[in-house]
């Protein structure tokens, strides 16, 4: 093609000169890319509105082709689609133009992060449309129109301001991922049972007090997140979702739980920070899938044996409770990976077995009632790989079956300086939420990490040789439970800020001379154990900004103060500060429990 011919072309209205390219934030390229791909991304690009000719890539593109017979041979109108996608996520948009409609091949739409305060109703006229995104924006309503769209499976409308949501929601029949988190929102319509086809649903950080007894007629859940509402009770339907696999009821007010007789499938229950008091051998005899239970935080006081009869479970978290003894029994669950019991009086078992850990405890409850500790398999041997045996590594092998039925990958004790690239590529095949690396010789951030970003949530790095963590652990969003006890650190790495789902990190007998600054950007930490480093202050400032923390260990430092001002952090239940050079609180009043501890501090502050 000659120069003139292309001069012809894009001195056209549509093109537009170069300064008016630049204003608009969406070049002609960008364009002519979305035409021949069908997608078009636009985000962080600081756009106040978007161009027109966004809405009407389509239409301009075949009358301009058509109207030039010597249109650019690389926009032939016969070679383009239609757009399918657009992404105009983190902008500064406030207004959705109507022209949306223009789009009517578009399936997939994001707008997240923007300021939009509306929604048009010619959203309802998108009849391909299947993913729509608005979350993170200003919206204290939806249009009506937008529960029209028939074949949308996929809506998030996470942090808006969304007081309700309308009758007009049991429309979306086929949608099967529904967030509504951190919104306004204080009850739920009827209607929400005609989502039938419905897999995940987030209704986390609303206002919610009451659940509707509709919620029974979904069948196909698999994931339910109430997390942070006013819930103190839960309907008796919820036990008829045979499907559900995870459910998430943590701070909320509820005093006991629903019979979940017909939940089969649960694997993992958590009802953290509550007000439950018990939990009977009725409720925990439905349970037999159940891998992780956590009741953290709550005024339960006695852990019934029947416990044991939760035989697939791996984690079980009862910290911060009233727990003065626990049945001996739960020393032979053999899949037992994590016993968490710190913040609890107990009695029958002193301070130096708990700091001993999960296996430590269980062999305690094990020697209480003269049963033999249960001999070792003896060590496969085999070439790395995994053969025709389903094991993976040399030595001490993995199991690829454990690993793919509980998504749990222990490679822990191997004394392995580097883990094997079949242990990686096992994690990766099996999407593992739950990694132990711990007790070995790793001096170096495995970088091989990364690969699990999108399922790992709990990552034990503990009793390794680690000087440093690698930013790469920053891409981790769905970490929940970081182990990093008994290494060689003193900084972390200011990525981890976007760990804002992390609630449980240990740090202790690492080489810290103050907390972390990046610690106190994790907003959603709940437990924070930083004993046996070389902490000097404690700043209550930042603590305070951690309103969710409710346990923290600061024990064996070097912390020669205690601010009274501490004592106004009455978010933690449980506050450990043995062993530091402070000669106040004395040791009579540190015993007394972290009640007496946080009056004793608050009468200490000078009015």
């Amino acid at each position: 093609m000659s120069s003139a011919r292309r001069g012809r072309f894009h001195g056209k209205p549509f093109g537009g000169n170069a300064s008016q390219q630049s204003t608009s934030g969406v070049s002609d390229q960008l364009i002519k890319n979305g035409r021949k791909s069908g997608q078009l991304n636009l985000s962080s690009r600081g756009l106040s509105d978007v161009p027109q000719k966004v809405w009407r890539i389509n239409l301009d593109a075949a009358a301009e082709s058509r109207g030039d017979a010597d249109f650019d041979n690389d926009e032939r109108w016969w070679d383009q689609v239609e757009l399918t996608k657009l992404i105009l996520a983190s902008n500064k948009i406030q207004d959705l133009s109507e022209d949306v409609k223009l789009l009517s091949a578009l399936q997939s739409l994001d707008i997240h992060d923007n300021e939009l305060q509306g929604l048009p109703e010619t959203l309802g006229e998108l009849h391909q449309l299947q993913k729509l995104n608005v979350s993170h924006n200003k919206l204290s309503s939806l249009p009506s129109a937008l529960f029209s769209c028939p074949q949308l499976v996929y809506l998030h409308l996470e942090h808006n301001n969304l007081s309700e949501l309308p009758n007009e929601l049991g429309n979306l029949v086929e949608i099967d991922d529904l967030d509504v988190s951190n919104n306004k929102l204080v009850t739920l319509p009827a209607t929400v049972g005609q989502l039938v086809k419905l897999k995940s649903i987030n209704l986390s950080n609303n206002n919610l007090t009451v659940l509707p007894s509709e919620i029974q007629f979904l069948k196909g859940i698999r994931t339910l997140d109430l997390t942070h509402n006013q819930l103190t009770s839960l309907p008796k339907e919820l036990g008829y979702m045979r499907l559900l696999e995870q459910l998430y009821v943590r701070h909320n007010k509820l005093k006991e739980l629903p019979l979940l007789e017909h939940c089969s499938n649960l694997k993992e229950l958590h009802l953290g920070n509550n007000l439950l008091t018990c939990f009977g051998s009725d409720q925990l005899q439905c349970l037999n899938s159940l891998t992780v239970l956590d009741v953290r935080d709550n005024k339960i006081a006695i852990v019934p044996v029947e416990i044991t009869q939760l035989t697939t479970l791996e984690r079980l978290d009862i910290s911060n409770n009233d727990v003065s003894a626990l049945p001996y029994e739960l020393g032979n669950m053999v899949h037992l990976k994590s016993l968490v019991v710190d913040g609890n009086p107990m009695r029958s078992i002193r301070r130096d077995i708990i700091a001993r850990g999960s296996e430590g405890i269980k062999k305690y409850l094990r020697s209480r009632i003269e049963m033999p500790e249960e001999p070792k398999k003896a060590a496969a041997v085999s070439s790395s790989g995994s053969g025709q045996t389903g094991l993976f590594g040399g030595g001490e092998q993995v199991d690829a079956h454990s690993v793919k039925v509980s998504r749990a990958l222990d490679y822990s004790g191997k004394k392995a300086e580097e883990v094997p690239p079949e242990i990686w590529e096992l994690g990766v095949s099996t999407q593992v939420t739950d990694l132990n690396l711990s007790k070995n010789q790793i001096k170096q951030w495995p970088s091989s990490l990364v690969l699990l970003s999108d399922w790992v949530v709990t990552v034990n790095l503990g009793f390794n040789r680690l000087t440093a963590l690698h930013t790469d652990l920053g891409l981790c969003l769905r970490l929940q439970n970081l182990d990093l006890r008994n290494n060689c650190l003193s900084t972390l790495p200011k990525e981890m800020e976007s760990l804002q789902n992390l609630h449980t990190l240990i740090l202790s007998v690492n080489r810290f001379g103050e907390v972390p600054a990046v610690v106190y950007k994790l907003k959603s930490l709940e437990t924070l154990l930083i004993s046996g480093n070389q902490v000097a202050q404690i700043d209550v400032s930042s603590l305070r900004q951690l309103d969710k923390l409710s346990s923290l260990d600061l024990q064996n430092n070097n912390i020669s103060v205690v601010p009274p001002e501490l004592g106004l952090c009455t978010n933690l239940r449980s506050l450990l500060l043995s062993g530091n050079p402070c000669r106040n609180p004395r040791p009579a009043i540190l015993n007394k429990g972290t009640d007496a501890l946080l009056d004793y501090l608050r009468g200490r502050i000078v009015q």
